[in-house]
């Protein structure tokens, strides 16, 4: 669908939005650029941009689910005007209710069991005319026409458009019925469109045995309501030569009754003074007979041309929206670096880095300017920098010997804050009271990540904390910063030590910045939680720390460190 966009000159692809689960993005070529889909779980979570852009639909899921999911997209895009659905097997119960629900709701919608709908030069609605671009420009779908070719098959859909193409006409639309019973969009109404569109001067039909559809076309010529020339194939005679009536590919393609074999629709579409025809060579020859349009070669020769791009592109190995090299500059989210390190402060250019864009707001670059310094250590005491120190003093190089101490952070050091702020995000969202948050979290027999302290009490506060929560000033509504003080407030009543540390303080505070000025949503601050973006700034800022006492070991060179016996208890 895409390369059939790129070659028909679309500025972009039509293609907004992909329902499905498991990953946010699928990487698409348009032309030779890669382009990043959003995929979204459900309908449900498209943002409102989206939704009132989407007016098409393709459907691909699977036949238990078709009734469900295609009602979903009918009822929640306000400018839907139609879709195609491609799975087979739908249960015919669910095709006739997705036929008076698309009726109701005045939305077209192709298939089950199509390959899609095609309008030369302006859509392609699923596989219909081939899935690979030199198909594509083979069938010359990019020159409109005047031909409308249908079937119900999806396969001969295809083979159609190629012989047309091959024939020296050109197409105005295509569409595949689908082989089912009830088709959504039946042939009666594709004759109906055909005979409404001003391009379209002549139809194609590729018929099957079974069902009464042919019947219903004949009335359609004899009322006048369809004038165009019509050229038909039925296909089936064979069928005439078995004792019992077979089953063809298609649920409907089976002549349960004499009127429903090949040989009689055919026969009451010649009544009414259309091409019908048993014959494949003499349909094709019919085919031929079609007056055709000057064609404009200098154009289908250019899409023969811009093939070759197609041909010729390679996947990207990643995917990166931090940092790139533009004419041997670097550009850090989409601005100049030297000119940001002149105009920017370092907690600025960190923030935005780790969240890849631009930052919005003076109070985050701030609050990461100050966190970064910080966190820069807190002494020789703590986990990381024992063992940066231990590999610093069994001669381990220094990368070697940072690995060491940033291996020991975790949940019971330095790496609370992601934790905390999921504590924080958690009972906001659910407007839970903090005594409430808190016996859940002791009923599950876990910790309060950001709750707790060794060495400060309530009547000994931590004062980085008070510097922390001085950055909530500014703030409006501070729901975050408010919920985690609540939370002490029931844990120290319990214990004196049971404060909010340092971690907690961030993760709160943190929230609040991102969510009252740089409008997060609660699902971006869960993605931010849910790939560690608040423990980075622990990582980043303790490096500078953890480097600090790797040098200053080297530098007093006191040689292998090993524990004395005294200094292990043996149990």
């Amino acid at each position: 669908m895409l390369d059939f966009e790129y070659l028909a000159k679309y500025d972009q692809p039509s293609l907004k939005a992909i329902i499905a689960t498991g990953r946010k993005y699928i990487r698409m070529f348009f032309g030779k650029k890669e382009v990043l889909i959003p995929v979204y779980s459900s309908v449900s979570d498209l943002p409102s941009n989206i939704r009132n852009k989407i007016t098409l639909f393709i459907n691909l899921s699977s036949a238990r689910r078709v009734l469900s999911s295609t009602c979903d997209v009918i009822a929640e895009f306000p400018n839907l005007m139609g879709g195609t659905i491609f799975a087979e097997n739908v249960p015919e119960k669910h095709e006739l209710e997705l036929y008076h629900y698309s009726q109701k709701k005045n939305v077209f919608v192709v298939g089950p069991s199509s390959v899609g709908l095609l309008i030369s030069n302006k859509l392609k609605l699923g596989a219909i005319a081939g899935t690979q671009a030199k198909q594509l420009v083979e069938s010359q779908v990019f020159t409109p026409g005047s031909v409308a070719v249908f079937s119900a098959s999806g396969g001969m859909t295809n083979e159609l458009i190629r012989l047309t193409s091959q024939a020296g006409k050109r197409l105005s639309f295509s569409l595949s019925f689908g082989g089912d019973r009830f088709p959504i969009c039946t042939p009666v109404e594709a004759f109906l469109a055909a005979e409404k569109d001003t391009d379209t001067t002549h139809i194609i039909y590729f018929g099957e045995l079974g069902g009464y559809d042919e019947y219903e076309l004949a009335d359609l010529i004899k009322s006048k309501k369809v004038t165009k020339p019509v050229i038909a194939y039925i296909a089936g005679t064979i069928s005439d030569m078995f004792e019992t009536p077979p089953q063809f590919g298609h649920a409907k393609a089976m002549a349960s009754r004499g009127e429903e074999t090949s040989k009689a629709k055919a026969e009451a579409l010649r009544r009414v003074r259309i091409k019908a025809t048993n014959s494949f060579t003499e349909f094709l020859s019919l085919v031929k007979k079609i007056p055709a349009k000057i064609h404009n070669i200098a154009i289908e020769t250019r899409h023969a041309s811009s093939l070759r791009i197609i041909e010729n592109r390679r996947p990207s190995l990643f995917i990166n929206s931090v940092s790139h090299d533009v004419g041997g500059s670097v550009e850090i989210v989409k601005q100049d670096l030297l000119t940001m390190v002149k105009k920017q402060s370092y907690g600025w250019i960190v923030a935005s880095m780790l969240l890849g864009k631009p930052v919005k707001s003076k109070e985050l670059a701030e609050f990461f300017d100050f966190v970064l310094k910080l966190l820069v250590d807190h002494g020789p005491y703590v986990s990381g920098a024992v063992n940066t120190m231990i590999a610093a003093r069994a001669g381990r190089d220094l990368v070697s010997s940072l690995a060491s101490g940033l291996l020991t952070i975790g949940p019971r050091f330095g790496g609370a804050i992601n934790q905390a702020a999921q504590h924080w995000l958690d009972g906001v969202g659910r407007q839970v009271e903090a005594h409430v948050f808190v016996e859940e979290i002791a009923k599950a027999k876990k910790r309060i990540s950001g709750i707790g302290h060794r060495k400060y009490r309530i009547d000994y506060p931590d004062p980085r904390v008070k510097a922390i929560m001085a950055f909530t000033g500014k703030l409006k509504y501070k729901k975050y910063t408010s919920f985690a003080l609540g939370v002490e407030k029931v844990t120290t009543a319990k214990k004196g030590n049971l404060i909010l540390n340092v971690d907690g303080a961030i993760a709160a505070v943190l929230l609040d910045i991102l969510s009252e000025k740089e409008q997060c949503s609660d699902a971006e601050l869960k993605e931010l939680i849910d790939i560690e973006f608040f423990n980075a700034l622990f990582v980043l800022s303790r490096s500078v720390g953890f480097t600090a006492h790797y040098l200053d070991q080297r530098r007093l060179d006191e040689g292998l460190f090993r524990l004395t016996q005294e200094d292990v208890v043996y149990v």
